[in-house]
């Protein structure tokens, strides 16, 4: 329906999701992770923050919050998936399954208060959004997509390659989760932290990403060599200069002793690592329109040449 596009309403909760990776960190971030001390309350008597609660109360309520406009977005990325004509059964799976996640996050997040911010739980919280990320952007690409099958744009063993790229990417991103649970800004300054060292899961996450790094380099030579498409070849740079940033923003961070700022703009990395993961992936194959239905021909009588004699009727 025109009134109600689905690629724009599917955009809309990608980058809304990813926004509240940011949001999230900021909570963590602030110390504001008990600013509402209980759920799905903020206060054992209000549902919403009080002026007692001061900033953090804001800005752990605000993060609830944007809970509910994802879940409006993701509603409305649902009906605008049914209202399609013809309706594509995999993009109305797509939307259901992000509406799905959304109230799980919400659960999981209540579950983090009510557990005093357990390690462990706030990672699966986090990992819940990488899931979200991952459906909402696959949401995205098919809402622009045709309804024929997909076409392989490169070899068999580069869609190999990526896909073991894929496995290392969530793999930085979950290892990173265990770093988080190790060190400081754990929400809250009473917070229990995972008991790792934080040097050694560290470095095992370090040794993660530079096996990403090398698989990415790989990925870029080899799309070259066999002359892959100019989009393929491109989001696999997009994605190397993203993992090269975020690297750099890791080592930096780490050796200054976890600066806020640096802590946060490495939350959004992650995020960003993990959709440049996936557009790469995506841009493996193409999926154009099937070819239209021959026009139907009207039958009409077979002409009769000037010399020929017309039949009599007798």
């Amino acid at each position: 329906m025109r009134f109600l596009p689905l690629r724009p309403l599917a955009l809309a909760s990608l980058v809304a999701n990813v926004a509240l990776v940011v949001t999230g960190a900021a909570v963590r971030l602030t110390g504001s992770g008990l600013g509402c001390p209980t759920w799905p309350r903020c206060t054992d008597s209000s549902y919403t923050t009080t002026a007692e609660m001061g900033v953090h109360g804001v800005i752990e309520f605000g993060n609830r919050m944007l809970t509910f406009a994802l879940g409006i977005i993701a509603v409305a990325c649902v009906i605008a998936a049914l209202l399609e004509k013809p309706r594509r059964r995999s993009r109305v799976l797509l939307s259901v399954a992000v509406l799905f996640y959304i109230p799980l996050q919400a659960v999981v997040g209540g579950i983090t208060v009510l557990t005093d911010l357990n390690p462990w739980v706030v990672g699966i919280h986090f990992l819940i959004s990488i899931v979200i990320i991952a459906f909402a952007y696959a949401l995205w690409r098919r809402a622009a997509e045709g309804d024929g099958p997909p076409v392989p744009l490169v070899p068999r063993p580069i869609n190999h390659l990526v896909w073991i790229l894929s496995a290392v990417s969530a793999a930085v991103i979950a290892l990173g989760v265990v770093v988080t649970g190790s060190g400081p800004h754990a929400g809250d300054e009473d917070a229990k932290r995972n008991g790792l060292d934080p040097a050694t899961v560290s470095q095992a996450h370090a040794d993660v990403v530079f096996l990403l790094i090398g698989l990415t380099v790989a990925l870029v030579f080899a799309l070259r060599a066999v002359k892959a498409p100019a989009t393929t070849v491109r989001a696999a740079v997009v994605l190397l200069v993203v993992e090269l940033a975020q690297g750099l923003i890791g080592f930096v961070q780490y050796f200054t002793h976890l600066p806020v700022l640096l802590v946060g703009a490495h939350m959004l990395g992650a995020a960003l690592v993990w959709t440049s993961t996936l557009a790469v992936i995506w841009s493996l194959r193409s999926r154009p329109d099937l070819p239209a239905p021959p026009a139907p021909t009207e039958l009409s009588p077979t002409p009769v040449a000037d010399d020929e004699p017309v039949p009599s009727s007798r």
